[in-house]
């Protein structure tokens, strides 16, 4: 059964088509409409595009930068703000005449990369992105765990785990809290650290190359970083102990990360003894949208 997986964007919206075995068929990118009917009829239009060029017709999966709210049904929480307050699932699945599948965009990264990815096979993965902001997903045998409220993997937007003195109170959240993982840990976060100490970058990329250039500012500052990161992943491994975990978004690819984050972790995790495995993810940036297909499992046909 040809799997169709479609990760709306605020910028673009991009469909994939996966065969059985999930090798990629089709792919196509267009610019996301920033209105709620033209957003319906460009994920339609890509539809029977992939179908159209595949010959086959397909299951649809769709990655949003929200939530369906299980009480509501409608979304809720996009950075795509035309499309909260709609019951996109419903609406889709009434035009394409079919079931339609939605998931945020970051279970759908877990989702990815737990079906055939970096953690495939792996029971229950843990997929955090850290890349502007601070997101994660949580699969649990290649299905989305998305909670009773809807937001099983909010794990950005708690506070940093054993706070010091210095970093209590000092920044602040567009969710509306203080001190959230995402203003330490995201690029962003990364980079706010290295300036207030008077390092120039852009990003936590560029700060890991001029570390590699021996430069202590930035030294200091992947240091922070990873014994930050090792708090907040300590704080998910405490709780639910995933077989895996498997980090997506730009900072993911600072490869220093994955030879010093098993140094520190076990100082925080119960026990001081750790052997969870945090990767880098296999697919990239295309997990997102390879998650949306898979939303329609092997066995969930």
């Amino acid at each position: 059964m040809m799997r169709m997986g479609v990760d709306l964007g605020g910028t673009k919206i991009e469909i994939v088509a996966l065969a059985e075995d999930g090798a990629e068929i089709f792919r196509k990118r267009i610019s996301t409409p920033k209105n709620y009917p033209g957003t319906i009829e460009a994920i339609v239009s890509l539809v029977a595009d992939a179908e159209s060029a595949t010959g086959q017709i397909g299951s649809v999966g769709v990655g949003i930068p929200g939530v369906v709210s299980p009480f509501t049904g409608l979304v809720k929480n996009s950075n795509s703000t035309w499309i909260n307050g709609h019951p996109l699932d419903k609406d889709l699945s009434e035009v394409l005449h079919r079931e339609v599948r939605v998931a945020n965009d970051a279970n759908c990264f877990a989702v990815s990369e737990a079906v055939d990815g970096a953690a495939a096979g792996k029971g229950v993965v843990f997929g955090g992105i850290i890349g502007t902001g601070c997101g994660a997903g949580i699969a649990i045998n290649g299905r989305v765990h998305g909670g009773g409220n809807g937001i099983g993997g909010e794990w950005g937007h708690n506070p940093l785990p054993w706070m010091t003195a210095d970093e209590f109170n000092t920044t602040s959240c567009f969710c509306g809290n203080r001190d959230c993982i995402e203003t330490f840990i995201s690029g962003t976060g990364f980079v706010r650290d290295f300036r207030a100490v008077g390092g120039e970058a852009t990003s936590g990329i560029q700060i890991a190359e001029i570390m590699q250039q021996g430069d202590p500012l930035a030294t200091a500052a992947f240091e922070r970083y990873i014994d930050r990161l090792a708090r907040s992943l300590a704080h998910v491994i405490n709780m639910m102990d995933p077989d895996m975990i498997v980090l997506g978004g730009g900072v993911s690819n600072i490869d220093a990360i994955y030879t010093e984050l098993p140094k520190v972790l076990p100082k925080y995790v119960v026990g001081r003894e750790c052997g969870t495995q945090v990767v880098k993810n296999k697919f990239g940036a295309s997990s997102g949208v390879r998650g949306a297909a898979w939303l329609w499992g092997k066995d969930q046909t």
